[in-house]
Formats: structure tokens, C-alpha cells, sequence
């Protein structure tokens, strides 16, 4: 290899270290430096000024000074991560035994600028300095070592903070995401138990009728496996998904059950927790239209809303005048209580169920905020969404 290969090798491994350092450590290390080289111009001004009688070697004493400080910061910080995982106590050991290293170093660094080069080369003359730095002047070099260490522990403070803090988020979106599989393993059993309870009775009475509802049946399927693995559906794939679970129920119902649709074109494309609207139609048909003599009609109806999109499932029919009441947020009941633990767990506490009875039937809606209104194509926007 060449020189000039090797060079090449050299300032590559440099750049790709650079970069890899964290932005908050470069800014620290800049600051320190300019910090330094403000102290070491003042100091350089008074001594060419009061004591070297216009002597320029003082300025360049200083340079190379400064530049060995510079270094020096580098090779502190290196040295505090050394020590950043073991006990305090050794931490105030190592720090004190780098102190003193480093001490001495620069006093060494100073002997020779000051002493060495005008003549004093003996072994007493160092000693001597060496004794003289020990006093008031030997502040300056421990608060440089000093103060690039408490810098050094201020931002790992502040970074293990943040690191928490991420953690604590990170926790938080696995939590939601372990409670939103949960959920989903309760309401799709539910609703796939009570779908193929209704083809049992129509196989004996009716074969094309079974046919047809296995048929629709398979389209469902489909759709709650896929459901399963996503966070977000489209609107319209939900909508069909309500119609299919309709005719389902029309089969058994005939024209006693009417679904009816009111639904904004612009907000077919927005994205949706799977399966959120069906538990509210399933328990429309089960507690409002089905004891019914002459059934009834059940409503769909999605639009905007001064505070977001408002969604409702509205019925006509028993409402507080049947046998058993509709399945409500506080109950035991699966569909809407896990509908709502949903929407809360995806929207926040104001999204969920608004359930309300009155002899002319039952009205379940629900508000999205408004930070919610347009697709939402990454979970992690969803759980960042605030109320």
C-alpha cells in the first residue's frame, strides 16, 4: 500500500468516526474549546503586553499550548466514558488519578515554554516550577480538567434521561399493541361464533340460502383475518365488510331487517381500527332488531364533525322496551366494551362510546378527534394522537 492509499485509508476511518459521533458531544467539545481559546488569547494579550516587552513568542507558546489543551479534551472525554459504568467510588478514584496525570502533563507543557527554552534545563529548575505551579496557578489546569468532566456528566445525565423517556414510550406503544391484540382475539371469536350459529339454522331449512351465507361468510373470513394483522383498515373496506355481515343476517331476517347508509364520500380513503363498527351493528340486530315482530331498520352514518368524524349506528327498534338490554360500555359484554377500550386505547379517553336508549330504539356513536381527520398510514402517528 501507498502513502498515499494509506492517507486515503486513514482520513476515510477519521470522517466515518466524525460522523458517528452524536451532535450534542460535537457542540460540547466546540464550546469547551472556544471557551479555552478566549482564556488563552486574554492571558496571551497581558503577558506579550505587561511582561514580554512585545516578545511574539508568547502568542505562539500560547498556539501550541491551546492546541495540546484541545487534544487533551479529547482524550478526557474518551477517558470519563472509560469510567462512566463502573462504581462512583472508582469514578472518583480514576478521576482523581487523571486529574493529577493530567496536572503534571501540562505543568510539563508550561515548564518548557516558559523555562526550557530560555536556558533552564536542570533538573532543579523544573523541580522548582513544578513546586511554584503547585500553588494558586496550578487552579487553571484543574478546572480544565474539572469543568470537560462535569460537562461530560451533565449531558450523559440529561441523555440518560431521554433514554428513559424513550423507553418508557417504547413500553407504552408494546402495551397498546399487547392490549389491541387482546382485544382483537376477543371480539373476532365473538362475532365469527355468532355468524356461523346463524348458518346452522338455515342448513336444514334452506340450502341455497346456506350456500349464500357461506358464500358471504367466506368474504368475512377473509376480512377479519386480514384485519388481524393491521392497525388501520379503509373506511370502505369496513363499510363492505358491514354488508357483508348484512346480507348475512338478511338471510335469516329477510325484509324484516333494512341497512341503510349515510356515509361522506370524502372520508371512504380514512383509515380505521378493523372491526370497530361491527360489534355496534351486530348488537343493533341482536338487542334492537331481532326481538322486533316487524323487525326494523338499522342505520350506518359517518361524516365530519366541528370537533372530527362523528360515527353513529342507529336502530328503530326495542330500544329500552326489550327483554334484555343492549350489551353497554360498563357491562361484561364483549362487543362494545372492547369497542370502546379500543377507541380510547387508540384516540384517548374522548372517543369513546356514547351510548344512548329510548323507545324508539338505540343510538351508539363515537367521536375521532381532529387530529385524526386524513389517512394515517403509520401506527405510531396513532398512538401519538392526542385528545
Amino acid at each position: 500500500m501507498g502513502m498515499k492509499e494509506f492517507w486515503s485509508t486513514v482520513i476515510n476511518l477519521l470522517t466515518s468516526w466524525y460522523y458517528r459521533i452524536p451532535g450534542i458531544w460535537k457542540s460540547a467539545y466546540l464550546l469547551i474549546c472556544t471557551w479555552y481559546f478566549l482564556n488563552y488569547s486574554v492571558s496571551a494579550f497581558f503577558q506579550w503586553k505587561l511582561y514580554e516587552a512585545y516578545d511574539y513568542d508568547v502568542f505562539w507558546n500560547t498556539l501550541y499550548s491551546y492546541e495540546l489543551l484541545c487534544l487533551a479534551i479529547i482524550v478526557i472525554l474518551l477517558y470519563a466514558r472509560s469510567l462512566w459504568n463502573i462504581s462512583p467510588y472508582l469514578q472518583i478514584l480514576g478521576h482523581f488519578i487523571g486529574l493529577v496525570i493530567f496536572t503534571l502533563v501540562m505543568e510539563t507543557v508550561f515548564f518548557y515554554f516558559d523555562m526550557y527554552l530560555d536556558g533552564f534545563t536542570d533538573l532543579e529548575d523544573y523541580q522548582q516550577y513544578m513546586i511554584d505551579l503547585l500553588s494558586w496557578d496550578a487552579m487553571r489546569f484543574y478546572d480544565q480538567y474539572i469543568i470537560t468532566v462535569a460537562v461530560f456528566y451533565v449531558i450523559r445525565y440529561f441523555d440518560s434521561l431521554q433514554n428513559k423517556i424513550y423507553e418508557r414510550n417504547d413500553l407504552l406503544i408494546k402495551n397498546k399493541e399487547m392490549q389491541l391484540s387482546l382485544l382483537k382475539s376477543q371480539i373476532n371469536p365473538h362475532f365469527l361464533f355468532n355468524t356461523l350459529n346463524s348458518i346452522s339454522t338455515l342448513v336444514g331449512s334452506d340450502k341455497n340460502k346456506a350456500r349464500k351465507v357461506i358464500s358471504q361468510l367466506s368474504d368475512v373470513f377473509r376480512y377479519a383475518l386480514d384485519s388481524y394483522s393491521g392497525y388501520t383498515v379503509k373506511l370502505s373496506a369496513e363499510i363492505e365488510f358491514i354488508e357483508s355481515y348484512i346480507k348475512i343476517q338478511q338471510v335469516r331476517f329477510e325484509e324484516r331487517l333494512i341497512f341503510e347508509k349515510d356515509i361522506a364520500q370524502s372520508l371512504l380513503q380514512l383509515e380505521i381500527p378493523p372491526m370497530i363498527l361491527q360489534p355496534l351493528v351486530e348488537n343493533a340486530v341482536k338487542y334492537g332488531i331481532a326481538p322486533k315482530e316487524d323487525g326494523g331498520t338499522i342505520k350506518l352514518s359517518v361524516r365530519p364533525y366541528k370537533n372530527g368524524i362523528f360515527f353513529e349506528v342507529s336502530d328503530n327498534g326495542l330500544g329500552i322496551n326489550a327483554k334484555k338490554e343492549l350489551d353497554s360500555v360498563e357491562s361484561t359484554g364483549i362487543g362494545l366494551k372492547n369497542t370502546d377500550e379500543r377507541l380510547k386505547s387508540f384516540f384517548g379517553p374522548t372517543a369513546g362510546l356514547k351510548v344512548e336508549a329510548s323507545e324508539s330504539g338505540y343510538i351508539v356513536s363515537f367521536i375521532l378527534p381532529e387530529k385524526y381527520k386524513g389517512k394515517i398510514e403509520n401506527k405510531m402517528e396513532l398512538y401519538h394522537i392526542e385528545s
